[in-house]
């Protein structure tokens, strides 16, 4: 199984609307891209404040060859939106993981 991980640190300002358009409009738009099998959302837990506003979320994939299909078709158009709605204020760092 592949992981695609996804850290984003989030302002404090726009924290809880942020979180609600993951759970009602991003994660389900990257799920019907029938590219992934599953997710898991979750909060950093840290001391620090940027730990604090930090969330991670775990796509689950078969595949390398549906994570180059999400890259090539569906990534772009989501991470703009994304970017498009917050700016500097939700900063993303992407990670591919495998399974052992």
């Amino acid at each position: 199984m592949v992981i695609y991980s996804v850290t984003v640190t989030v302002d404090e300002a726009i924290k809880e609307d942020w979180v609600r358009y993951m759970k009602e409009q991003h994660i389900p738009e990257v799920i019907a891209t029938g590219c992934f099998t599953g997710y898991r959302f979750t909060r950093v837990i840290g001391t620090s404040e940027e730990k604090e506003n930090s969330f991670n979320v775990q796509y689950f994939l078969d595949s390398m060859k549906e994570m180059h299909r999400y890259q090539v078709h569906f990534a772009p158009a989501l991470q703009k939106d994304h970017s498009q709605k917050y700016g500097d204020k939700a900063l993303a760092f992407r990670t591919l993981l495998e399974e052992i």
